[in-house]
């Protein structure tokens, strides 16, 4: 169970990585 929900984390945070990514070049654009 343990693996599963650290997959799950690091799933979840490579997807909000990319999005922190598009939000900071959006911010850089204004």
């Amino acid at each position: 169970e343990r693996f599963y929900r650290d997959a799950k984390i690091t799933e979840i945070y490579e997807g909000t990585s990319e999005i922190q990514k598009l939000v900071i070049a959006r911010e850089l654009l204004k």
